[in-house]
Order: structure tokens, then C-alpha cells, then sequence
């Protein structure tokens, strides 16, 4: 063992063979945002042997206040997030396996990216693709780590498969909040991910080393209040995934995108929405873009494109034919 870990390696809780197990471990990092690239380069640099990130989108400018690893020229590059996290990284420890994948992940590709790893980590900024973590996880039986910021606060748990609660023992489906809060919606600090960021790379590396002091609660963090709460989670006892019933893996819930013929035009659906205010999501949407309502629809417009929202929940995003595109867009402004 070099010096490249000696002041990890004298930390009692991992020694030289705690760190031997890192550098044998792999992992996938899912999502390349504020929380991604926390945990990306802390677990780079306490020197799991195999890195893999999933990203699907590029950088832009207000990325820079958070997303750690980013810099002004990977933007004037016009870098995928997983591509300029693999070559910045790649500069930090050039003695592991660090790769980079763009891709979106969704139920039809999910189960190939993690397939070999050790742990899943979430870097994700919306909770049906966390369900849809969740779900793969149980069925492979691999840990992973939920973490989630916003404003000022965010949250972390550890899921062990067969061992711990799993994100919808807390009752989550992704139309639980219809209105779900978005970093672009209600803003974020650059603390909160951070913060939550450091606290998923730890559990990482107890569950990597299979330390005995893994954090067994959900985590609440409150940044600006200074504040951490530990909130104790039971397993529900009819909790459809714990009991190996995979709705998101197996596409029954979850947002669904298809192109509109001939109209250069995206429809994204939720299927399991109940439907939300018009007048609310028009609130949250006027210091971004453009947003005008009644009582039958509401348009935005943002990022050149057109978004059409109906009270069921139902969206028509104009001006792009971009299936994966314009469920990201409909998850950053809409909410999912």
C-alpha cells in the first residue's frame, strides 16, 4: 500500500484491510449533479478500485455553483457531465477503473449499468428513477444509498436488501407529492449537497468494507439551521418491493414519453398522477420562463422549448423530438 491512503489507512474504523476491500469493491454512481459528484470524487480519492457514473445530461453554467468536479471550460466544450467526471477524475487517481456513461436511465437499461456492482449511490434529482433504483436493487440484492437535497435541507438512508427498510417502506410512489419541489423550482445551497453528499460517500465506504457501524436511519439534514435528525424506519409490512414486486422495474408506474407524429413533439404521461393545481405549479414556475394558464392548460416556456401542461399531469413538451430530453425536462420543472 503506497502513501497515497496512509492517513485513511490509520483511521481504526478501515486500516489496510478496510482499504484492500475498497480497492477490490465497485461501484455506479447514478446521476453526476451536486450529490454525484460529492460522492464521485470521495470515493475516487479514498480509492474504490472501479467508479462508474450515469449521466445523462451536459453541464451548464449554474451547475458551477455546486457540482464540485465541473469547471467553465467543460462548458465551453459542450462536455457530457459523465464524460468531464471521468477526465477530471481520471487527473485525481489514475491507479483505478474510472469510467464514464451517458445514458438515461430508465427500466429498459438499469439492470445492465449496476449489473456487477457492489453498490448502487444516488446522484439522482428526482424520485421515480430513486423507485426505480430501489426496485433493481431488491431484485439483485445491492446495497445503495438514497440521498436527496433541496434549498437548504436534504436526506440520506442506506439500503441493504433483506437487512433495512426500503425507500417505499417510507411510503414513497412517485405520485405521492404531485408537485414535487425541484432544485430548479425552489433553489439550493451549495452546503445541503454537499453535506449529504460527504454522509452518502461514508456509508459507502462502511457497506464497502462491511463495517459494522452502518448508519441504520434516515437521515434528515438541515444545512442552514445546523441541523441533523435521526428519524428511525420500520419496514412496512405491505411494502410491494420488500415483498418483490417491482412496479418501476417493471414500467407499471412511472413517467412515459412518446414522439407525436409529424408535430415535432414530445407527450409525457404519468399514469399513476392524480392530477394537480395549475395555479400552483404556475406560482412556482414564473421567476423561470414565461408561464401563462387558465383553466385547461398551462404553458411554459424554458430552454427554447414549449411546455404544455394539463391538470391530469398529462405534458406536451414542443420543439423536440427527444423522448429522453423531454422527461428531464418535464422531472426538472414539472416534478416527479
Amino acid at each position: 500500500m503506497n502513501d497515497r491512503y496512509s492517513r485513511q489507512t490509520i483511521f481504526p474504523g478501515i486500516g489496510k484491510n478496510g482499504q484492500e476491500k475498497l480497492a477490490n469493491s465497485s461501484i455506479v454512481i447514478i446521476g453526476c449533479g451536486a450529490l454525484g459528484t460529492v460522492t464521485a470524487t470521495t470515493l475516487v480519492r479514498a480509492g474504490v478500485g472501479r467508479v462508474k457514473i450515469v449521466d445523462r445530461d451536459f453541464i451548464e453554467y449554474h451547475n458551477l455553483q455546486r457540482q464540485v468536479i465541473f469547471d467553465e471550460e467543460d462548458i465551453r466544450e459542450q462536455l457530457p457531465k459523465a464524460i468531464a467526471a471521468e477526465r477530471h477524475l481520471k487527473k485525481v487517481n489514475s491507479t483505478i477503473d474510472i469510467k464514464g456513461v451517458v445514458a438515461d436511465v430508465n427500466y429498459t437499461n438499469i439492470e445492465r449499468l449496476v449489473s456487477g456492482v457492489d453498490l448502487i449511490i444516488d446522484g439522482l434529482d428526482n424520485l421515480e428513477t430513486r423507485l426505480l433504483i430501489n426496485d433493481t436493487a431488491l431484485k439483485l440484492k445491492i446495497p445503495w444509498i438514497y440521498g436527496g437535497a433541496i434549498s437548504s435541507y436534504g436526506m440520506m438512508m442506506s439500503v441493504i436488501p433483506g437487512k433495512t427498510p426500503c425507500l417505499r417502506c417510507i411510503g414513497h410512489n412517485s405520485s405521492s407529492h404531485s408537485l414535487a419541489l425541484t432544485c430548479d423550482t425552489a433553489g439550493v445551497i451549495a452546503p445541503a449537497p454537499f453535506v449529504v453528499g460527504s454522509l452518502q460517500a461514508i456509508e459507502a465506504i462502511k457497506i464497502l468494507i462491511d463495517s459494522p457501524d452502518v448508519n441504520p436511519d434516515l437521515l434528515y439534514i438541515n444545512v442552514w439551521l445546523g441541523e441533523i435528525t435521526h428519524l428511525k424506519i420500520n419496514r412496512r409490512p405491505n411494502c410491494p418491493s420488500c415483498a418483490g414486486k417491482y412496479e418501476y422495474l417493471d414500467a407499471r408506474f412511472g413517467t412515459r414519453a412518446t414522439s407525436l407524429c409529424g408535430q415535432n413533439a414530445v407527450q409525457v404521461i404519468r399514469p399513476e398522477s392524480q392530477g394537480f393545481s395549475l395555479p400552483a405549479l404556475a406560482n412556482r414556475l414564473q421567476s423561470i420562463g414565461k408561464v401563462n394558464y387558465n383553466d385547461f392548460m398551462l404553458t411554459f416556456f424554458v430552454d427554447s422549448k414549449e411546455m404544455v401542461v394539463f391538470p391530469d399531469g398529462r405534458a406536451i413538451i414542443k420543439n423536440t423530438t427527444d423522448e429522453s430530453a423531454a422527461r428531464g425536462l418535464y422531472a426538472k420543472y414539472v416534478g416527479a
